[in-house]
């Protein structure tokens, strides 16, 4: 393995984009960079190519999505009841159990060669949590992780009053990650009634502006999301 390291970070903003659009731009660029790391084994040092470092910015029409590891029967509506209300419904290949995405709520992708930064999955989730922790506190917000969870919740240290703000769920090949997380903003919550998020079904869910009693600007907590991710992962090109 190379010992040079490119700690420098593509950005795209996607916008609103449909799930399975945004799936396939992650695969296409996750794609490229597991192919540079296999083609890296085979050349002299010199002739070495460091692989790039991105993350994706994206907000999603209703989107119920069922990791690896989930159970369908946490799905709680069925097709018909999707397609009345025009949600889609996906199994994936990260980790996890089931969740949502809707307008209003910042998902973020990172697609790291961790090769680039360390080789360990759980200190990389650690510092996600992180990002998103660090974010809510300049909205009056005390994020806090769940033993046994990944993610973000509030109040997770209060028994029936633990609430998870933030989702997330990994996939990481040959160090390479993708997918990420989804930070509940300005987001419609009475979606998650038709399914048991993240597996739990003894725990609530919230918002930004459910907690702070308004709407949250989308591009100003890109900014702080963005500047804390490339504070914390000690990107090259902080803007």
């Amino acid at each position: 393995m190379s010992s040079k390291k490119n700690k420098t970070l593509n950005f795209f903003d996607l916008g609103e984009i449909d799930y399975k659009l945004a799936w396939d731009f992650q695969e296409k660029i996750f794609n490229n960079v597991v192919q540079t790391k296999t083609e890296n084994r085979k050349v002299a040092e010199v002739l070495v190519k460091p692989t790039s470092n991105f993350l994706i910015f994206c907000e999603h029409p209703a989107v119920y999505t069922l990791g690896k590891s989930g159970d369908e029967k946490n799905l709680l509506v069925n097709d018909e009841y999707l397609n009345d209300n025009d949600a889609t419904f996906y199994k994936i290949n990260r980790g996890g159990d089931i969740t949502f995405h809707g307008l209003g709520q910042l998902v973020g992708y990172p697609i790291l060669d961790l090769d680039n930064f360390f080789t360990d999955i759980h200190k990389y989730l650690r510092l996600l949590e992180d990002v998103i922790i660090d974010t809510i506190k300049d909205y009056g917000l005390v994020g806090m992780r769940y033993p046994g969870f990944t993610g973000v919740w509030l109040d997770s240290d209060i028994k029936g009053k633990e609430r998870k703000i933030c989702a997330m769920g990994v996939r990481c090949s040959r160090w390479v990650t993708m997918h990420g997380w989804a930070l509940n903003a300005n987001t419609d919550l009475s979606y998650f009634k038709n399914i048991v998020p993240c597996g739990i079904n003894d725990k609530n869910v919230t918002s930004i502006e459910k907690e702070i009693g308004r709407p949250v600007d989308m591009n100003e907590l890109k900014k702080k999301i963005y500047n804390n991710f490339c504070r914390i992962f000690e990107i090259d090109d902080l803007q």
